[in-house]
């Protein structure tokens, strides 16, 4: 069983501040996860490809293909903001550079 101290480091790397109740509960649980993943490791893997999915995943891609679009004017209509054809967004970025 993890004691409390492992416990304690674990919450600290996450940030986490948690309670004495808390502790004890999360070293239990914690206990027990690491406890099953012991007993994975004891199966025999000898013979079984290593998988990301269980099921074979295949992308579907459309076709690119030509489309009307839709018009400036139509697009901007609604823009709370716009800049001749543009949309008008806040600065997210400070003048300057970056300062580090």
């Amino acid at each position: 069983m993890l004691t409390k101290e492992q416990v304690e480091h674990v919450a600290l790397l996450a940030r986490l501040e948690l309670s004495e109740e808390e502790k004890e509960k999360y070293a239990t649980q914690l206990s027990a996860i690491l406890e099953y993943a012991e007993a994975l490791n004891k199966l025999d893997t000898e013979n079984v490809p290593p998988t990301a999915h269980i099921l074979p995943i295949n992308n579907v891609f459309r076709e690119d293909r030509v489309c009307d679009h839709l018009p400036n004017e139509k697009a901007l209509s609604n823009a709370p903001e716009k800049e001749g054809n543009y949309f008008r967004v806040p600065r997210i970025l400070a003048d300057g550079g970056i300062e580090g």
